[in-house]
Formats: C-alpha cells, sequence, structure tokens
C-alpha cells in the first residue's frame, strides 16, 4: 500500500512537531510548510493526497491558500486546524475549500479519524473492499462509521464525529466494559470534568435513538464506564 501524502502547514514550530510525529508515526508521508507560501509551493512540489492547514500563517493565510489549492485540485480534500472558533470563522473556511474545521486544541487520535473519513470518501486510501465498507451490524441496527450514519428498525439517523466514534467504541466492546476515562481521551484527549458532562450528552443521543430497539441497551456502570448490550 503506498503512503498517503500529507500537506501541513502550521506556523507554531511546537505544535507543528507534536502533530508531524504523530502523523509521521500513523504511517503518512507529512510534509511541513511553516508559513502559507511554503505551503503553497510544497503543494505543487509533492501533489499531496490532503491538505491540513492553519488559517493564521505569514505570507499567505489558510483561506487564501485553501482557495488557491482548490482552484488547482478541485477533489482533494482539506481539513482546517485553528484556534478561531467563532461560527463566521468556521464557514469562512468552508467557504473557502475546506471539508472539515477542528478547532485547537484537538486530540491527535480525532484528526487521525478524520483524515481517514475524508480520504475514504475521496477515494484516496488504498484498501480491500472490505475495509471500505466495513459497518458495524447489531440486531435490527446497522453503523457506518464512514457516512456517520446509524440505521434502527424505525429509521435512519445522521450521527455527529464524537457520536460516531462513541457507538463504534461501544461496539468494539459490545458485551464488555468500555472504560469512561479511555473514552475521554480517545475522543476528547483528556479526561476532563467538561469533556466528561459533555460525552454524557452524547450518550443519552445515542440511548435515545436506540430506544425503540428492546434488545439493545447502553447501561452505564458508575464511576467505571459503560456496556453495550446487544
Amino acid at each position: 500500500m503506498k503512503k498517503i501524502k500529507v500537506l501541513y502547514a502550521e506556523d507554531e514550530p511546537f505544535l507543528a512537531r507534536i502533530v508531524f510525529d504523530g502523523l509521521s508515526s500513523s504511517g503518512y508521508d507529512v510534509n511541513l510548510a511553516l508559513d502559507g507560501q511554503l505551503a503553497w509551493m510544497q503543494f505543487h512540489q509533492n501533489k499531496p493526497d490532503i491538505c491540513i492547514l492553519d488559517i493564521m500563517m505569514p505570507h499567505k493565510d489558510g483561506y487564501t491558500l485553501a482557495t488557491e489549492i482548490r482552484k488547482s485540485d478541485p477533489d482533494i480534500p482539506i481539513i482546517f486546524l485553528s484556534a478561531k472558533a467563532l461560527t463566521e470563522d468556521v464557514v469562512k473556511g468552508f467557504k473557502s475549500g475546506g471539508n472539515d474545521y477542528l478547532k485547537k486544541p484537538f486530540s491527535i487520535d480525532e484528526l487521525l479519524v478524520r483524515m481517514e473519513s475524508l480520504l475514504n470518501r475521496f477515494g484516496a486510501v488504498n484498501k480491500d473492499e472490505n475495509e471500505l465498507d466495513k459497518k458495524y451490524r447489531f440486531r435490527n441496527c446497522e453503523l457506518d462509521p464512514v457516512g456517520q450514519k446509524l440505521k434502527t428498525s424505525v429509521g435512519e439517523y445522521s450521527l455527529s464525529y464524537k457520536e460516531t466514534v462513541l457507538l463504534e467504541l461501544l461496539l468494539k466492546n459490545r458485551n464488555n466494559i468500555l472504560e469512561r476515562e479511555d473514552a475521554l481521551i480517545k475522543i476528547w484527549g483528556e479526561d476532563s470534568f467538561y469533556n466528561g458532562r459533555s460525552m454524557d450528552v452524547f450518550m443519552a443521543h445515542l440511548r435515545k435513538l436506540l430506544k425503540t430497539e428492546p434488545e439493545v441497551q447502553i447501561m452505564s456502570l458508575r464511576g467505571v464506564g459503560y456496556k453495550l448490550i446487544c
């Protein structure tokens, strides 16, 4: 299998090194650019499969860079990584050509899952058909992790990224305990009170979607975690 080539543009050296190491250790061929103009040059030289762009960079900002990349290659997936978290910033990111927008701080695991989802969608990953089409079937339900869809006996629902990964973790550990701390670190990047409350909200929504399925139950084990029985 060929290595997926990543163009990563980030002007914060410390963060750039952490993300570079994380992507490289996960098997990606990463080209790092510390400013927007250098990233534009590397885009033409290396022909990446996916672009990961910061927004606030010298010489050329991420919005401008994404617009130029999109004109050159209408199909390449682009992910923004930014501390700019206002709604108008996110909207501008998508309008300039981005396919996804990940707010700082973020976990490497979340970035990797989002990258894989986009690469699968755009056909850049060379995998067996069975792996590309992998879906989780349980009782009368089906989870499509790439499409972020949940089918039950009464309908089909769109899930958020975190809901999808949370349900996938439960399914991978079905009839066994999914430890709360492990889930928080994998999805949110840290085991904090705020993130714990956020996970409780997502878990409650999953329970609501599955309430029509009597043979499927998400149990809470106080102080330990969760167990999906199906």
